[in-house]
């Protein structure tokens, strides 16, 4: 069999493509990322800073119920002790002061440093600085004096920073991942894709090949006729041999355009019921002039009865037409082609066997590529199983490539086998026959 490139593995440009790709996708995801952070970061600090404004508004309403008794005390943990409100182990100490009208301040806890100025102001919840340290505080009027409290931020901005360098240590891991993820699948994605690329490649090559043979023929020909004068038989051989290239031109454009539409409109579904072992015979009989010329013996044969497959009559035609030539030609002087048709239960099978060189385990696999040919001699073009595969692919059929029982090729085709429509009329007279019954 004719040496033909194999599209290999994806090669430098897909890998290229396919990094460029995951580098955009990690791009992207670090971008949601980012904004992903910084949205949890503001939603989480808006959480804890309102938590310890609803414990600075619990504290001063506690305040303001049960006042600031002359016997209050001070736990030395800094909250309230038995005169007053127990503080939260869990979170950073209140600290409270109470302004009397004379406009002093008095420190109610241990912990609270010197009242800066502007407390007025704090009615609603305001971070302000006291010391070194930011605080939340809140102040309001009850009675004749005003009750300030303050709770450090110390804890909320730890809470914080550990979440930040959380984000920061699991942002280039995850990004990393991504990366490598997106990699992974698009070279994976894209290697169908580049096989493909190379297969149309290697077609389109062969195929100017291919074509290139019968035009270069033709022009010399008609180069060689045109360059001196010659008799009438001298002519007349030059046309025979254009005609002859014209043909196979003809045929390989015929053949080509067959694979296109089916590669792009296969007829699925599209077809009529069929008796394979009739178009089996029609089909030997008009190979068996090819046979003789040969002096290869061609049978038919049909085993069981109701070969019926529905698919589109000349595309099957064609498909029994294709195996029974590739028999012909490569099974040599004096050799057997055996055409069965096969009837298994549900199945319906098309089985074409010769006593030719047969088909190597390794080349079967390639077996149905476009423009590969068992040999370099004779009018093939390599397109015949490919047209044969078309036709099996677009009527759901099966393959099965093995040796024959004579040491040859066995080539078959099976289909689901499909029942007889009834007509109109034998409908209703099965009706009539119920309703009599």
């Amino acid at each position: 069999m004719r040496r033909h490139r194999q599209a290999g593995r994806p090669g430098g440009k897909s890998i290229a493509h396919a990094v460029r790709v995951a580098a955009l996708a990690t791009l992207i995801m670090a971008v949601v990322y980012c904004v992903g952070a910084v949205v949890f970061d503001a939603v989480d600090t808006g959480h804890l800073v309102g938590s310890v404004d609803q414990n600075l508004r619990e504290h001063l309403a506690e305040l303001a119920r049960h006042g600031v008794p002359a016997t209050r005390t001070v736990d030395s943990a800094g909250g309230l002790g038995p005169g007053g409100q127990a503080g939260d182990v869990d979170e950073a100490p209140v600290v409270e002061w109470a302004v009397p009208a004379d406009g002093r301040a008095v420190r109610l806890s241990d912990e609270a440093l010197p009242l800066p100025a502007g407390w007025e102001s704090w009615r609603s919840p305001t971070t302000v600085a006291i010391g070194i340290d930011r605080f939340r505080a809140l102040s309001v009027p009850s009675g004749r004096q005003w009750l300030v409290v303050a709770q450090s931020l110390a804890e909320t901005e730890r809470v914080e920073s550990v979440v930040d360098r959380a984000e920061v240590l699991a942002g280039p891991a995850l990004l990393a991942l991504m990366f490598v993820v997106s990699l992974a699948i698009g070279v994976a994605a894209s290697r169908p894709v580049e096989l493909a690329r190379l297969r149309q490649l290697e077609f389109t090559a062969d195929a100017s090949h291919e074509l290139r043979t019968p035009l270069t023929v033709i022009e010399a020909e008609v180069g060689l006729a045109l360059s001196c004068e010659r008799d009438g038989a001298s002519y007349r051989d030059t046309l025979t041999r254009v005609a002859t290239e014209g043909k196979r031109l003809r045929r390989i454009v015929e053949d080509l355009l067959f694979l296109a539409r089916s590669d792009s409109m296969p007829p699925r579904g599209a077809g009529e019921e069929v008796d394979l072992a009739v178009l089996a015979e029609e089909c030997a009989r008009r190979f068996q002039a090819v046979a003789r010329s040969k002096q290869v013996r061609l049978s038919v044969a049909s085993n069981g009865a109701g070969a019926l497959v529905s698919a589109p009559p000349e595309a099957l035609d064609r498909l029994c037409g294709v195996l029974v030539d590739n028999a012909c030609r490569y099974t040599g002087n004096g050799g057997s082609v055996d055409v069965i048709v096969t009837v298994r239960g549900g199945s319906v099978s098309l089985v074409v066997d010769d006593s030719g060189p047969g088909i190597p385990p390794a080349q079967r696999q390639s077996l149905f590529g476009r423009f590969r040919r068992g040999t370099e001699e004779g009018e093939g073009t390599g397109l015949g199983l490919a047209i044969a595969d078309a036709v099996v692919r677009s009527t759901a059929g099966r393959w099965r490539v093995g040796a024959s029982p004579a040491g040859g090729a066995h080539m078959e085709v099976s289909w689901r086998r499909s029942h007889p429509r009834d007509s109109a009329a034998e409908r209703r007279a099965r009706s009539r026959k119920a309703q009599v019954l």
